[in-house]
């Protein structure tokens, strides 16, 4: 089973990083019911700008670690950059 660490942008235009094993269902969590994260909750809706994959939830959340350790704009740049394994479309 894979991992991912995900990036999304709120109505607010702040940006929240997480990890799943599922990004659609994730996202839609966050969008549509109570299983969102509170921060998110009160932000919606959300857009995915970027998602990564892992092989196990170990390395999902070291890396989720470092991105929260990111400024704003070195989290955007990292968006920008394309630098992850499978980067989201920005539709």
């Amino acid at each position: 089973m894979s991992w991912f660490v995900y990036i999304v942008q709120c109505s607010d235009r702040s940006l929240y990083t997480g990890v799943t094993t599922d990004v659609e269902r994730r996202i839609h969590e966050h969008n549509h019911t109570t299983k969102a994260a509170k921060y998110t909750r009160i932000r919606r809706p959300v857009t995915l700008l970027y998602q990564q994959s892992y092989e196990n939830r170990q390395q999902a959340c070291q890396r989720e670690w470092q991105i929260k350790q990111l400024s704003r704009g070195e989290k955007l740049a990292l968006i920008q950059s394309g630098d992850a394994a499978c980067q989201a479309d920005q539709a």
